[in-house]
């Protein structure tokens, strides 16, 4: 397990950190690295979830439906991340443009606290109530180490 949650946070660097502060990669490379990650994660939710096959017909689709919907509230983040850099690399951050960024900041993480709410109910409704918290566990715990490693390669505002 140890293994695909580094074969993850890999790609996850690459796809939403990397691109920003380095050299971009081509679409296609990108497009390349996203479809891995998404593989990969599934593979160990599948692991550690043990879903009966009554289970796996149903959570599947709350998955993937929630992979969708986080996937836009990522790339809004990714957006700022770009906005940011973008101010931070020309030295333009004026205290406006700060406050503007920090607040689109919060507004993106009650988003994803929506989401995650909704979400909650919808998978407690088609798995176990222990399944479904270690579902959350696990994308709790990939989460964390992504926003660690994106947090360690964004500088500081100056």
């Amino acid at each position: 397990m140890k293994k695909t949650v580094q074969i993850i946070i890999i790609l996850f660097i690459c796809l939403w950190v990397a691109p920003v502060f380095a050299q971009e990669l081509s679409s296609k490379s990108m497009d390349a690295l996203r479809e891995a990650a998404k593989s990969n994660k599934k593979a160990l939710v599948a692991l550690n979830l043990k879903l009966t096959e009554t289970e796996d017909k149903v959570f599947w689709k709350v998955y993937e439906s929630y992979q969708k919907d986080i996937a836009k509230v990522n790339e809004r983040l990714l957006n700022l991340i770009k906005d940011y850099a973008k101010e931070y690399k020309a030295k333009s951050l004026t205290d406006e443009k700060a406050k503007q960024l920090t607040s689109n900041y919060l507004v993106i993480e009650e988003d994803l606290l929506k989401l995650k709410k909704s979400y909650l109910e919808k998978v407690s409704a088609v798995i176990p109530d222990k399944k479904a918290m270690t579902y959350w566990q696990i994308e709790n715990k990939i989460q964390a180490i992504i926003r660690f490693d994106v947090a360690i390669n964004i500088p500081l505002a100056e």
